[in-house]
């Protein structure tokens, strides 16, 4: 089976994000006043051929944990789509 995956990484609520600081700072700055947070992440997207969707489950998180997220400060969810 083929999917399509989505895989979205951000810092964990516990770390400090000094880029979505400074980001949050230049909308402000720009007049966009209704912006209160700002959080700075990373979207990777790919194809897989698996199985079954649990393998394919498994796979990505074993990606996930080994290379696309630092989970000590990171955390990440994904999304699998059947192709």
């Amino acid at each position: 089976m083929a999917f399509a995956v989505n895989i979205y990484v951000s810092l964990k609520s516990t770390v400090g994000d000094p880029q979505g600081t400074t980001v949050s700072g230049a909308l402000s700055q720009l007049g966009f006043d209704s912006v209160k947070d700002v959080r700075i992440g990373k979207y990777i997207t790919l194809h897989i051929d698996e199985f079954s969707r649990k393998e394919a489950e498994s796979v990505v998180s074993e990606m996930c944990e080994q290379l696309l997220a630092n989970t000590v400060i990171e955390e990440y969810r994904f999304e699998l789509q059947e192709l």
